[in-house]
């Protein structure tokens, strides 16, 4: 999930929310939206293998 912060940088979180915290966990924060959408798919890939 890639949300807009207010500095307009793109924060990519994770999908589930955290069971310690109940918020969603920071998986980096990226400059540009395709940069974050990147590094997205890298996590993705990176889970299944």
């Amino acid at each position: 999930m890639i949300r807009k912060l207010a500095s307009g940088e793109y924060r990519l979180y994770s999908r589930k929310t955290d069971p310690r915290t109940g918020k969603r966990r920071n998986l980096g924060t990226f400059r540009t939206r395709s940069a974050a959408e990147k590094h997205e798919r890298e996590v993705q890939y990176f889970k299944r293998h």
